[in-house]
């Protein structure tokens, strides 16, 4: 076993050493699956694997700012698990908010809520919102500048790709309306760029690389518009179960493609 851990931090020392600073993905987003069948494999409670999931986050973001990312995307909650039971529901909410507010206690961190908070509980979306304003003042408080030198947090909750891009262009039309424009006249003038000014994550880049863990090959509406020039990398491994190593060999990857950005 000695043996094997030594091996072992040889390999991932080899990987940490061989990764290009130039590739290094700006934004990572990551969909955090596998929380459930991770706690049924060690015969434990669903939310015991949330909480286990929870935990892994932690340790993800220091490893993404020991390698110079500067954005993090996690998807924690979709609009389709906001169906789950009740049972689960609540606290995989309580989970979420205390994860949430864990991250946003480190000034290193800039949290930010992607997301319709329309979709959740008054009092879960209360919290958050609360938690986001407390991360944006507490990096005024230790000296940032406008989010410099901060890694920059999206949580992704009450998240839907389908569902962003509606609200996307429902805000836009709006704001075509109070400009007094027709439909006719905004048909004219619509572009991408106006559509992405308007998406939950608005300012800030595209992702470089997109992960999933659980072996799911499956991006699921993730990041739909903002992933159109997006590397893939799918992990065996369930989130609780994730590590650095396995982060190394994502970055390592990504670093060996060819990215075409559709030409």
């Amino acid at each position: 076993m000695r043996n094997h851990k030594l091996l072992y931090g040889i390999y991932e020392r080899q990987l940490s050493h061989g990764l290009n600073p130039e590739r290094i993905p700006a934004h990572v987003g990551v969909i955090l699956d596998g929380n459930r069948r991770w706690a049924k494999a060690v015969g434990n409670a669903t939310s015991y694997g949330h909480r286990k999931g929870a935990d892994k986050i932690t340790e993800f973001l220091g490893w993404a700012r020991e390698f110079g990312v500067q954005v993090v995307t996690l998807w924690m909650l979709s609009t389709d698990n906001l169906s789950r039971s009740e049972a689960e529901l609540a606290p995989l909410l309580s989970i979420i908010v205390d994860a949430t507010r864990e991250i946003a206690a480190n000034p290193e961190y800039r949290v930010q809520v992607v997301g319709d908070l329309n979709l959740l509980p008054e009092g879960v979306a209360s919290e958050l919102s609360q938690i986001v304003a407390a991360s944006a003042a507490l990096g005024d408080a230790e000296g940032f500048y406008q989010g410099s030198l901060r890694l920059t947090v999206n949580v992704a909750i009450g998240y839907g790709g389908r569902h962003e891009i509606t609200d996307a262009v429902r805000s836009l039309l709006r704001s075509y309306a109070e400009r007094g424009m027709t439909l006719e006249q905004a048909a004219d003038v619509l572009t991408i760029d106006d559509i992405s000014e308007h998406l939950y994550t608005a300012g800030v880049p595209d992702p470089d690389l997109l992960i999933r863990t659980s072996g799911e090959q499956r991006l699921s509406g993730f990041m739909l518009w903002q992933s159109v020039h997006s590397e893939f990398y799918f992990c065996e491994a369930f989130w609780p179960d994730f590590r650095r190593v396995d982060f190394l060999r994502a970055l390592r990857d990504y670093g060996q493609r060819e990215r075409r950005l559709g030409k």
